[in-house]
């Protein structure tokens, strides 16, 4: 089975109904378009965090993440020295990864590289935006990786990111809107569609 219904009877992607935070997060954000830098870069941070883990762990540690991360603003991050560095190593709060760590901060700065060189990171992503499908009518047909996100990594790479392999860039385009991989009987894929075709992608 692909979707399951909740206690309100409505079916959704039976993933999102294994606790609480999963249902939130996918009826509230899971696949609504942002064109938000902020909260771009911080996903595209927390999918790095994530790797190796469950999701549920990022997001039930999120808040202390955007705490620890000067609520993932990249001027700040980009500017985030060694002595910080060894704070977030220090807070329990967090995933204490020295390589991931490190890699938000690269991100930081690549992400100020990009505005300097006329661009976003915004941009970059959105222009990996597939062709429009019919969506995926069970679990296997949702990919691990796509031709799209494997061109996005290398886009991401060339610009110095780090922790942007194919898969994580997907779960971030997933997660983000650039894709909408509701199951086509979840009740919330026509509402997240809608808001897609109304989407303008920034430029």
């Amino acid at each position: 089975m692909t979707v399951a219904a909740g206690d309100d009877g409505r079916l959704r992607c039976r993933w999102c109904l294994a606790t609480p935070e999963y249902r939130a997060y996918h009826d509230e954000e899971w696949g609504r378009p942002v064109s938000d830098e902020i909260r771009i870069y911080e996903k595209l941070c927390l999918e790095g965090f994530q790797a190796g883990l469950s999701w549920l762990t990022i997001l039930r540690k999120r808040e202390a993440f955007r705490t620890a991360f000067a609520g993932f603003a990249p001027p700040t991050v980009a500017a985030f020295d060694e002595t910080d560095v060894q704070r977030l190593l220090g807070d329990p709060g967090i995933i204490r990864h020295r390589g991931k760590i490190e890699a938000a901060i690269t991100n930081a700065r690549a992400t100020m590289a990009l505005r300097e060189a006329g661009t976003s990171l915004a941009a970059v992503f959105w222009s990996h935006r597939p062709a429009e499908g019919p969506g995926p009518a069970a679990d296997g047909d949702v990919p691990g990786a796509t031709t799209e996100s494997k061109a996005l990594s290398g886009t991401l790479r060339r610009h110095g990111f780090r922790f942007v392999g194919p898969t994580t860039v997907y779960a971030a385009m997933q997660a983000l809107g650039v894709v909408n991989d509701h199951m086509q009987a979840c009740a919330f894929r026509v509402e997240v569609e809608a808001e897609r075709r109304r989407f303008r992608p920034p430029r």
